[in-house]
């Protein structure tokens, strides 16, 4: 089952986002427009408009990076 959230992520933050990401044994993607990233790539995340709002979708479930996912999450 895929899961989706919006999230705003600035420079200061992208190390602790991508690390959270690679602490997952499924696929994390993060999208803006047309561009997909993979979000356990600190350079692609960092290539990304990080002003705008990202669209991260998973396939499974790993509470550190939900609690993670939570703290940029925007409504």
């Amino acid at each position: 089952m895929e899961h989706e959230c919006k999230i705003m992520l600035s420079t200061d933050n992208v190390k602790e986002f991508v690390r959270s990401a690679e602490q997952c044994d499924f696929d994390v993607n993060v999208f803006y427009n047309r561009f997909v990233i993979d979000a356990k790539s600190i350079l692609g995340v960092l290539s990304l408009d990080l002003s705008r709002v990202l669209t991260v979708q998973y396939a499974g479930l790993n509470p550190m990076f939900e609690k993670t996912l939570r703290k940029f999450c925007v409504a």
